[in-house]
């Protein structure tokens, strides 16, 4: 029986290729905005305990979590005691460690449950970069409306006045790069979306910076 998480995973671009035991995660590359605003939840949490139920064909892991901050999702679950995610990794299934570090955790909620994987953007809380901090606390929120947009080799260009052009995958693909790190998407003046990063939010004086 399929359980709701692998539904989701389908969802979020995220598939098992071949039999079972004998299959694969495929992610997409997604810009941490991305992962912020397609999120349903994003957190800061301290995984506390696990604990693994029957459910789908290898089982279901339910972290028990200390939710340190909410990011994002506070009409959806203010408070999130659980996550769960696939047993399986071979089905984007996440293995977080126990009272060992804090995470940036993104998910979606189903039936009331936070689920999360592979797909989602999960990073330890001391990996992330001042500027994927400070994007989670405002500067992601400002440019949900703003639309990334994936450059996998050249040529590639912009097509309308809300896309940011995202070409870490040129040369650091599946990884994060300098723009994943230290940049965010936001509609500057006269209404167009360009890449952004200062240490204040950007406000009308703040022309349509081309960097980087």
């Amino acid at each position: 029986m399929m359980t709701p998480w692998l539904g989701l995973v389908l969802l979020l671009g995220c598939w098992s290729l071949g039999h079972w035991g004998a299959e694969a995660c495929t992610c997409s590359p997604s810009h941490p905005q991305d992962a912020f605003c397609n999120s349903d939840i994003v957190i800061r949490a301290k995984v506390v305990g696990k604990k693994l139920v029957k459910e789908g064909p290898f089982g279901t892991l339910v972290y028990t979590i200390k939710q340190m901050k909410m990011y994002r999702g506070f009409s959806k679950m203010p408070h999130v005691q659980y996550i769960h995610t696939e047993a399986s990794e071979s089905l984007c299934g996440l293995k977080l460690e126990v009272n060992k570090y804090q995470y940036l955790l993104t998910g979606r909620v189903y039936e009331g449950k936070m689920y999360t994987g592979l797909c989602n953007f999960v990073e330890r809380w001391d990996q992330l970069t001042l500027s994927q901090r400070k994007g989670l606390n405002y500067r992601y929120h400002l440019g949900c409306n703003c639309k990334i947009k994936s450059c996998y080799y050249l040529p590639c260009f912009v097509t309308s006045k809300n896309e940011c052009l995202w070409t870490d995958m040129l040369s650091n693909f599946g990884y994060p790069g300098y723009q994943s790190k230290h940049y965010a998407c936001i509609r500057q003046k006269g209404g167009y979306c360009s890449w952004y990063r200062g240490w204040a939010p950007p406000d009308k004086s703040i022309s349509n910076a081309t960097d980087p």
